[in-house]
């Protein structure tokens, strides 16, 4: 029989806690599968805790907010099982695509619910940056990525505990995730769903968040692949060095030769650099 941890993070969320918990269970009991839910109360200042102590689940309490991040690694700790399912606590996931992702998380490392189906009610202030956030990761991981951040989804325990070093313990769990996971070669599914309007308020704050997930984004590629940072960053100090050899040469007195070397130096410094990193990454056995 297939078995299931689910994790839930609540920080205040009293106000869709309860409903979340109950479609879960009544959809979990559906399922020939033994699990078990785990609710991690993150510090809550509303009643999130003490509606959870009346609800089937195994309950953790932070005694202050640690960060959503924080609350899934104590989960995933906490958890009996292999298999991984993690879910908002404010009803935005629509739950009854759960089963689909259960029968593909036999066959790969982590199935993603992909927020691309046909009602998708992503605030307009987030599109822009999750956009860019999404394009940065497409071009470091050397493939398209449907949805970077997605809270609805199923992984294995093992491959989390391995990369738990650098899962951070806040929002941008998710996206490092996925983010180790493709950069080493996991098997990777995605499937379409909806994503409906929150209950209760949004915590995501979106200039110090999106900054922190880019961070975050060019951290852990400089740990899996730092060829596409250092690679890139050389070519533009040469053709830098060339502009400047040009403009120097045909538009004023003389050549800035010695700026043009500086230059050059440069970038063969970080060419080097990113080189030397690459052979300590290809060398360690993560």
């Amino acid at each position: 029989m297939k078995t299931i941890s689910a994790i839930i993070p609540a920080y205040n969320e009293e106000s869709g806690i309860t409903e979340v918990v109950s479609e879960l269970i009544a959809i979990l009991n559906k399922l020939d599968i033994t699990f078990e839910i785990i609710v991690v109360n993150d510090g809550s200042t509303d009643r999130t805790g003490e509606i959870l102590k009346d609800l089937d689940v195994v309950l953790l309490d932070h005694p202050v907010n640690r960060g959503y991040g924080a609350s899934l690694k104590d989960g995933i700790k906490q958890a009996q099982y292999d298999d991984i399912l993690i879910l908002d606590a404010d009803g935005t996931y629509p739950q009854d695509c759960i089963p689909a992702l259960l029968t593909d998380a036999a066959d790969y490392d982590m199935v993603v619910g992909s927020r691309t189906g046909g009602s998708v009610a992503i605030p307009p202030h987030r599109r822009f940056p999750k956009w860019l956030l999404r394009k940065m990761a497409d071009y470091l991981v050397g493939m398209k990525i449907s949805d970077l951040n997605s809270g609805l989804r199923i992984f294995k325990k093992r491959l989390a505990l391995k990369f738990f070093n650098i899962l951070p313990n806040g929002f941008s769990f998710t996206t490092t995730i996925t983010v180790a996971l493709l950069s080493n070669n996991y098997r990777v599914k995605y499937i379409p769903i909806n994503y409906n309007k929150r209950t209760g308020k949004s915590k995501f704050r979106p200039i110090q968040d999106t900054f922190n997930l880019l961070n975050l984004i060019l951290r852990t590629s400089l740990y899996f692949n730092p060829l596409k940072i250092f690679v890139p960053f050389s070519l533009i100090l040469f053709l830098m060095a060339v502009l400047v050899f040009i403009y120097s040469k045909f538009f004023t007195p003389q050549v800035m030769d010695i700026t043009v070397i500086v230059i050059i130096m440069t970038a063969v410094q970080i060419l080097a650099l990113g080189l030397i990193a690459d052979l300590v990454d290809k060398r360690t056995n993560r």
